[in-house]
C-alpha cells in the first residue's frame, strides 16, 4: 500500500477516522449511557421480581383452591389428613410441656433415667401452620361457607 494513499485516507475524513471515532465511543461509556443502562438492568430485575410474585400467588391460588375442595370431602382420608396431623401435634406438645416435665422431675426424685426430649422446633413449626389453617377454617364458619359442619 502506498504511504500517500493511507495519509490520503486519514485526512480525506474516510473510513480510517469513523471507525476510530466508534472503536473510541465503545471504549468509553459516558455518564449518560451508564445511567440508561443502570435503568435498563433495574427495569428487568424488577420485571423479574413481578414475573416471580405472579408465578407463587398463582402457585398459592392453586393450593387455596385444592384445600377447598379437601375440605368439602366427606372421605376422612380426604378431609381427615388434617384433624390427625392437629392431634398428632397436640400429642407432641402435651407429651414435651406436661408429661416431659413431669417425667424429668419425677426421674430426678426417684433416680429413673431421664425420658428423651422431643424437637421442639419442628413441633411449633407444625402448630404455627395448623393455626394458621385453622384461623381460616375458623373464618370460614364463622361466614357460613363451610360444607363440613
Amino acid at each position: 500500500m502506498n504511504p500517500l494513499s493511507l495519509i490520503g485516507k486519514l485526512f480525506s475524513g474516510g473510513n480510517i477516522v469513523k471507525d476510530t471515532g466508534e472503536a473510541l465511543d465503545k471504549l468509553f461509556t459516558s455518564d449518560d449511557e451508564r445511567m440508561e443502562k443502570k435503568l435498563e438492568t433495574e427495569k428487568a430485575e424488577l420485571n423479574f421480581q413481578l414475573e416471580t410474585a405472579k408465578l407463587e400467588s398463582s402457585l398459592a391460588l392453586g393450593q387455596i383452591d385444592i384445600n377447598k375442595e379437601e375440605a368439602k370431602s366427606t372421605n376422612w382420608f380426604v378431609a381427615g389428613w388434617r384433624p390427625a396431623v392437629g392431634w398428632m401435634c397436640v400429642t407432641g406438645l402435651g407429651y414435651q410441656f406436661l408429661i416431659y416435665t413431669f417425667l424429668t422431675w419425677a426421674s430426678e426424685n426417684f433416680g429413673w433415667k431421664v425420658p428423651p426430649p422431643l424437637d421442639t422446633t419442628t413441633l411449633t413449626t407444625l402448630l404455627f401452620g395448623m393455626l394458621g389453617l385453622g384461623g381460616l377454617r375458623t373464618f370460614e364458619k364463622v361466614k357460613d361457607v363451610h360444607e363440613n359442619h
